[in-house]
């Protein structure tokens, strides 16, 4: 078997439903040994709903936040450098997981 990678063309269907997105404005992880769950959520105090759930193996997490950092320090390069949204006054009624 040849050690060159074949590349191969995958066609990837974008619904419908999905191609407005999904605002958030706060993400809650969680994880277990086998995965983590990203939840967004859309909080207007006093309320909040998830507007969406994704789960992600530990694998497919790390090269998620390789990719992130990537394209942060792309967006910081052309645009300027950010700094980070200041922590909301209170924890909005979510407590982030036990250490």
């Amino acid at each position: 078997m040849s050690e060159k990678a074949t590349q191969r063309e995958v066609q990837v269907v974008f619904p419908d439903n999905l191609k407005g997105g999904a605002y958030s404005n706060l993400m809650v992880v969680t994880h277990t040994k086998e995965e983590f769950v990203l939840d967004y959520l859309m909080v207007t105090p006093p309320v909040g709903s998830v507007t969406a759930r994704v789960v992600i193996s530990p694998g497919h997490m790390k090269r998620m936040i390789s990719a992130l950092t990537e394209n942060l320090n792309k967006y910081e390069f052309k645009f300027g450098k950010l700094t980070a949204a200041e922590e909301p006054p209170r924890a909005l009624g979510f407590q982030p997981p036990a250490k």
